[in-house]
């Protein structure tokens, strides 16, 4: 009789929590909805961010609110969302640098692949190694000039382990030269040192160079795929100028505190693939020459744990550290 009864608590607990899990996710929202950024308004994550929490503010029914938390490679915006409630209100956006740096940070405050739920990567962004116009023709010339001054030349990125970094990183190691990292808080800061004149090259974002390689403020000497960039079709490829290993990367993607809902998860989840297939964010997207990126939940999390995995890697050959 007891195992009965203690059975038929259990069936009727089931049943409650499946009950009021629904009533949560058909309710959610109820109020506005955090997305904290990661890096500084105006670089490649912002941008994206802005993009898709727009759409998302018009299919949830309530306002989408950016916060960006730029510093320490992203690690400071990862650290409060991880410790925010996980209610579906407070969702993180990152790049690939999210899984670089539990490689470079020793004493993170959060565990990257436990502490965090994927919810969908949000886009796929090339970068451009951009540099001051007059100074560099080709990519050749700074190879030539970094193995003629060792340790002189310099570039920027926008935070240590950023996947503008880690770009540079790997061309740096396929071309066989040294130079001097210099990481910013953010995209739009390294580009003004460029314009400056007090950077030598930096792969930045296409998103956040092109208006400006347009104006004639950058000179774009190649991108850093594997192939060209549909918005810069007369760049070469750095694989393509003949230093193989040299592509990157970089993502953008949108995670939860780990506890979240999975309820919410899934919802969330299906509003952004219904926003990356809209013609708005079509259109928004092509004209920034990034790529919409989506996955399942369950997907995106086994794919950030091979970026861990892979990065670590790299950050290892590297030699990267923490500033």
């Amino acid at each position: 009789m007891n195992l009965l009864r203690n059975l038929c608590a259990a069936m009727v607990l089931a049943m409650t929590c499946a009950f009021a899990s629904s009533t949560m996710a058909q309710s959610y929202p109820a109020k506005p909805v955090r997305l904290v950024v990661a890096f500084t308004a105006g670089s490649g994550t912002d941008i994206i961010a802005r993009a898709v929490g727009d759409t998302l503010s018009k299919s949830l029914g309530q306002a989408v609110v950016i916060e960006n938390r730029p510093g320490a490679g992203g690690t400071i915006a990862a650290g409060a969302v991880a410790k925010a409630d996980p209610d579906g209100y407070t969702f993180l956006i990152h790049s690939t640098g999210h899984t670089v740096n539990p490689a470079i940070y020793p004493n993170l405050t959060y565990d990257t692949a436990r502490d965090f739920a994927g919810v969908s990567p949000l886009a796929n962004l090339p970068n451009v190694m951009v540099v001051t116009p007059g100074r560099y023709k080709t990519v050749q010339d700074i190879v030539k000039a970094a193995k003629a001054n060792p340790g002189k030349l310099n570039f920027g990125s926008a935070g240590n382990g950023s996947a503008t970094h880690m770009n540079a990183e790997k061309f740096r190691a396929a071309a066989g030269f040294d130079a001097v990292h210099i990481p910013f808080k953010g995209t739009p800061e390294a580009l003004s040192e460029v314009m400056a004149g007090r950077l030598d090259f930096f792969f930045a974002p296409i998103v956040s160079a092109l208006q400006l390689i347009r104006e004639g403020k950058l000179t774009a000497l190649a991108v850093g795929t594997a192939k060209r960039a549909v918005l810069l079709p007369e760049i070469p490829s750095t694989v393509e100028l003949g230093y193989p290993g040299s592509d990157f990367n970089f993502w953008v993607g949108l995670f939860a505190p780990a506890k979240t809902p999975r309820d919410i998860i899934n919802r969330m989840n299906m509003e952004v693939t219904k926003a990356l297939q809209s013609p708005e964010i079509r259109e928004r997207y092509a004209s920034l020459g990034a790529e919409p990126f989506p996955m399942k939940p369950e997907e995106f999390d086994a794919y950030v744990a091979s970026e861990i995995e892979l990065n670590g890697k790299i950050v290892k050959a590297a030699g990267i550290k923490a500033n």
